[in-house]
């Protein structure tokens, strides 16, 4: 649900985003905001937080659509900067092309002195990962909120948790409705879809350097692959899992999506290799490029329904036909407050990189 709602008083909102998905935030007598994190540790901020460092590449998007700007951010993972540079956020909010990038390395390894340096009130960190890239923030006596990943539920918490840090807990209610309402749209069509009609898709997590796939225990693509009406080729993997091309022409997908994250990919990668090039996907026309937004669609982020509709339309034109452009249009709009242009849906959705890609005129400007 996308509509400009009035707004709604701070701890009610609390309350609110809290009981719908469990983000564990509430407010202390003395007006402190305590958020319990994915690793079950209580962080108590005394005001909402001002200085953000966030080391999960997805966050730094998700934390300048929660407050609308890019002004609480003050570093992030090199790749969420890539993303930023990359994509259409850079165009949106210019000043967010020059946020430190030096607080980690792409291996989420925080950098201490460059963390010191930013002076954050509050740091986002992976949880579930290990100590060694939490305690030297919380050694330097940093405020450190940790968050997991990997499905549905515990992206809607993590994005409450931040939205609660920021001051701004109402913010979440409308795009956590948003999310489940196309949620349950696409699940209510795909249900009456027999196993047999659901394409087998393979997702596509590097290309260029190696080549890994994503298989399906925990695993977000293959979730939203599901939720779409297809089946994971990949589904005998656990995890992202290195492989060959000799194994994905054993697969022998009908559908190939390729990362976002690799900007010189494009889908004559698919088309122009011996082996891949004799997969059903490829013959059909069916190999498909994640687009690339305010985050990479690959990932759970804030603009994720506009993944599952995009793929939704891809599998099954015959059952969806979302408007994606105005769907984008909507969703730009009110995470972004930004007013999207034909020019920059194209570029987001790779239009011209797509080629002759089937069912992709579906997706053209009037």
């Amino acid at each position: 649900m996308l509509a400009n709602r009035a707004a709604i008083k701070r701890a009610g909102a609390m309350a609110l985003a809290a009981s719908i998905i469990g983000a564990g935030a509430s407010f202390s007598l003395a007006d402190d905001i305590v958020i319990t994190d994915h690793e079950n540790r209580e962080v108590r901020l005394p005001a909402p937080a001002e200085r953000i460092v966030t080391i999960p590449m997805p966050m730094a998007s998700g934390v300048i659509a929660l407050d609308g700007s890019d002004s609480k951010l003050v570093g992030l993972n090199p790749l969420s900067l890539t993303a930023i540079r990359e994509g259409i956020l850079g165009k949106i909010f210019p000043e967010a092309n020059n946020i430190s990038d030096a607080v980690t390395s792409t291996d989420f390894m925080p950098n201490v002195e460059a963390l010191a340096a930013v002076n954050p009130n509050l740091v986002v960190q992976w949880g579930g990962r290990g100590p060694e890239i939490v305690d030297p923030i919380t050694n330097a006596g940093l405020n450190t909120l940790l968050i997991k990943y990997g499905t549905e539920d515990l992206t809607r918490q993590y994005m409450t948790m931040v939205a609660t840090a920021i001051g701004k807990p109402e913010r979440i209610t409308e795009l956590v409705e948003w999310r489940d309402k196309v949620e349950k749209d696409i699940a209510a069509k795909t249900a009456a879809i027999p196993e047999d009609e659901r394409p087998n898709v393979l997702y596509l997590g590097r290309s260029l350097s190696d080549i890994t796939a994503s298989g399906s225990k925990g695993n977000y693509n293959a979730w939203y692959i599901d939720l779409a009406g297809g089946k994971n080729a990949a589904a005998e993997l656990e995890g992202s899992v290195s492989i060959n091309r000799e194994q994905i022409a054993q697969w022998d997908p009908e559908v190939i999506l390729l990362n976002s994250f690799e900007p010189n990919l494009d889908v004559s990668w698919v088309y122009d290799d011996p082996i891949l090039s004799l997969t059903k996907a490829a013959q059909n026309k069916r190999v498909y490029k994640m687009p690339l937004g305010g985050y990479r669609w690959d990932p759970p982020n804030q603009e994720s329904p506009l993944t599952w509709m995009w793929l939704a339309d891809l599998l099954h034109p015959e059952v969806f036909d979302y408007d994606l452009r105005a769907e984008m249009k909507k969703a730009y709009k009110v995470l972004y407050n930004y007013e999207l242009s034909d020019a920059d849906i194209d570029g987001i959705i790779w239009t011209a990189q797509q080629g002759d890609a089937a069912g992709y005129d579906q997706f053209k400007a009037n």
